[in-house]
């Protein structure tokens, strides 16, 4: 299955750590591509740095809630700690699952499992995460509605996203 991950940081060598973390999906994905890095201003809490954001996409072979739990396990080892983070806020690195495929996934929270819903369920609000989706897939839809993900993000306001070279 094709899938679309985000990808962001705002704290320490944000762009290191990002490109790091693209290096350990590399075991996780197959064939995967990563589109160019974004320096991207916070969206929802404006008192924090400027974050480091990019997408990769490849090829994944297992269910949703096990692609989850990899994720989970590479924000560990670069040091996340979901129980100590304001949601929205400051995160040495944070991955999303932002299109798996063209499923549409809800998993709600469950003893032990995180809730997980696919297409992420701010995608389609948010420039830092379309951008470089965009850049990786271009004729990219939302699967309830087939509208294009370029339509969707041309109408959004500028949002501080800017593309580093």
């Amino acid at each position: 299955m094709l899938v679309v991950l985000g990808l962001g940081s705002n704290v320490g060598d944000s762009r290191r750590i990002v490109l790091d973390a693209v290096a350990a999906l590399r075991q996780v994905l197959v064939g995967l591509r990563r589109a160019s890095l974004y320096e991207t201003e916070p969206l929802y809490i404006t008192d924090q740095n400027s974050f480091i954001n990019t997408a990769v996409s490849g090829f994944y072979s297992g269910m949703p809630g096990e692609l989850l739990s990899c994720i989970h396990a590479i924000e560990a080892d670069f040091g996340r700690d979901r129980l100590q983070e304001r949601r929205w806020g400051e995160r040495v690195l944070d991955i999303d699952i932002l299109l798996f495929g063209q499923q549409r996934v809800v998993f709600p929270a469950s003893e032990g499992q995180p809730y997980l819903e696919i297409p992420h369920p701010h995608l389609k609000e948010r420039r830092f995460a379309l951008q470089p989706l965009l850049e990786l897939l271009p004729d990219a839809v939302e699967p309830e509605t087939g509208l294009l993900y370029a339509g969707i993000c041309r109408a959004l306001p500028d949002q501080g996203v800017r593309r580093l070279v």
